[in-house]
């Protein structure tokens, strides 16, 4: 992948929010699995959504673009008994379609790329059998499973991944029997779940919280609805911190009212000290003095990397816990976010589940290894715009497996390369 390298600069003016990849995962499945034609809109097609469709297509749907969004005909879901899905790097993807292939019978194999065949998959391969399917593996990908899910008890984690919850509420409707999701362990990014269930109940399937987890009514069925998809509070925050650190940035199309745990970015950079002003569909941050804050980011990982770069511009000590689970995503996001900000003349420190950030107000500047992970190649783009010299990163491709345009939007807003 190629370099690139950013100078010193503001960010003003506004900008609209890409569509939520969180939600458009969501959509496009629950569309595919309505057995009728959907409308999904507006959709972009970063290449973890591009995963999505084409295991949607292999399922047997179809998938059309149709101007900002596109057009899904469930019509034959199912319809292959046999198929290889390529998950690419997304691991939402990946334990997302792995109990819905077992509910539709479907001898799958599943490949990836990337970190992906090292990301865990154990608690399908722990809960699965015990269903009714069969998994064949050396511990990751490639994956063959066989056989047909059944509905029971599921026993499952809460403190590793909710895409693990996220696949069985998805495919468990589909069964005859009903089903139990029994959390073993306190549940994190909660919010996700939400997404899910949201999603699920705009297309008639439901999904009923318990004491213990859920309890999902077999023998639903999915119903065809046209979706239109919320803006991606995750995508945003790079250009809202982007204002905090140097700039005016305004970002339009967010809904206040969004299930998106990620909405969090806005309460955080005015506990920061940024000036933030929040309307009926966007949010404004201004540049102003940042003091250092402590975080809890067990529901909200995603937004760690950013998170760090903002304390790095703010006076004081800021710690940020409850982030263990970065670890296993496309880096280990933690160690690439102390290193990427002590290579600018950051004072980063890892700790076992989060980081400690000794803001000084300013960076340096230098080189980043983008470690072929978006999230560290976006908010490293970001604190180069408050550093005193040039900062490179490599791995600039890697934004495309989230957020294609981001950089025609940094450069339009006033980045300088």
């Amino acid at each position: 992948m190629s370099a690139i390298t950013l100078f010193p600069s503001q960010l003003n003016g506004r900008v609209s929010a890409p569509p939520s990849k969180s939600d458009v995962h969501r959509a496009l499945i629950c569309a595919a699995l309505s057995g009728g034609i959907c409308r999904i809109a507006p959709v972009s097609m970063s290449n973890d959504i591009r995963a999505t469709v084409g295991c949607i297509r292999a399922l047997g749907a179809e998938v059309k673009p149709d101007g900002d969004g596109m057009i899904i005909d469930g019509t034959d879901i199912f319809s292959n008994k046999k198929a290889v899905f390529d998950c690419g790097e997304s691991g939402s993807t990946l334990r997302f379609f792995i109990p819905i292939a077992a509910a539709g019978g479907v001898d799958a194999t599943f490949v990836g790329s990337g970190r992906l065949p090292e990301r865990p998959i154990g608690i399908y391969l722990d809960s699965l059998p015990k269903a009714g399917v069969e998994c064949v593996t050396k511990g990751g990908l490639p994956l063959s499973i066989s056989g047909c899910l059944r509905g029971g008890d599921f026993h499952i984690p809460g403190n590793v991944s909710s895409q693990f919850i996220t696949g069985l509420l998805l495919a468990l409707p589909l069964l005859e029997g009903d089903s139990n999701i029994i959390l073993t362990t306190p549940l994190q990014s909660e919010s996700y779940i939400d997404m899910t269930v949201a999603c699920m109940e705009r297309f008639g399937v439901k999904a009923e919280r318990t004491d213990f987890g859920w309890f999902v009514k077999g023998g639903q069925c999915y119903l065809p609805v046209d979706y239109r998809t919320d803006g991606d509070w995750s995508q945003a925050a790079f250009f809202m911190t982007a204002g905090a650190v140097s700039g005016d940035v305004t970002v339009s199309g967010l809904r206040r009212d969004s299930a998106q745990g990620d909405r969090k970015i806005a309460e955080l950079l005015g506990r920061f000290g940024a000036e933030t002003e929040l309307g009926e569909d966007f949010v404004r941050v201004k540049k102003s003095k940042l003091s250092a804050v402590d975080i809890d980011a067990r529901d909200i990982p995603d937004l760690v990397p950013i998170l760090a770069v903002c304390a790095s511009f703010a006076e004081g000590k800021t710690r940020i816990s409850g982030a263990e689970r970065l670890r296993i995503k496309e880096s280990d996001r933690l160690k690439t976010t102390a290193d990427m900000l002590n290579a600018l003349g950051g004072r980063v420190e890892e700790t076992e589940d989060g980081l400690i950030i000794e803001g000084a107000g300013a960076l340096s500047g230098g080189v980043v290894d983008g470690a072929n992970d978006h999230r560290i190649v976006m908010s490293a783009s970001v604190a180069a715009l408050g550093c005193g010299k040039s900062v490179t990163i490599t791995d600039r491709e890697s934004v495309n497996k989230s957020y294609p345009e981001f950089f025609d939007e940094y450069f339009r807003l006033g980045g300088k390369a």
